[in-house]
């Protein structure tokens, strides 16, 4: 199922895997890279995103050498924990307590299922597709919609 994935992609999910190791609270690989994972081939995925606890997040950022950032919850995210991680062969981007603008209310990002991928005999976690689809209509950008229609077609 990894096979159309690009190394430099596999290779940090390897690193980010290693790292994970310490993780206390569930977390999970979203994004496009979930998407991927999936089994959406074409996909541009410029960063992996990651949701973990605060806690995990902040652990995550430190034992990858990455840096936490200041949110101002003035876009269409916020998160009450963000940090990029630039020392991964693709950049990854981990949040905590991420919510998304919906109208003039903030809306909490958050998974209830935790499907296990293998790669490269590595662990990986993401949503199940289902909740991928409502993700990326709670999102609602123009790429968040075509990609939950994509999405689709794994399921039917």
């Amino acid at each position: 199922m990894t096979d159309h994935l690009p190394g430099p992609l596999l290779a940090t999910l390897d690193i980010v895997v290693s790292a994970a190791a310490c993780l206390q609270d569930p977390w999970w690989v979203f994004g496009g890279t979930a998407m991927a994972l999936a089994g959406l081939e074409d996909l541009h995925i410029p960063d992996v995103d990651i949701l973990a606890s605060p806690r995990d997040a902040r652990a995550l950022v430190k034992g990858l050498h990455g840096h936490l950032s200041e949110d101002p919850g003035e876009g269409r995210f916020r998160s009450q924990v963000f940090g990029q991680i630039l020392t991964t062969p693709v950049p990854v981007d981990v949040m905590a307590n991420m919510d998304v603008r919906d109208g003039g209310d903030w809306t909490a990002v958050t998974f209830q299922t935790r499907v296990p991928v293998d790669v490269d005999g590595a662990t990986v976690f993401i949503p199940a597709v289902s909740e991928q689809i409502a993700t990326c209509r709670l999102f609602g950008r123009p790429k968040d919609l075509e990609r939950a229609a994509r999405l689709e077609t794994l399921i039917h």
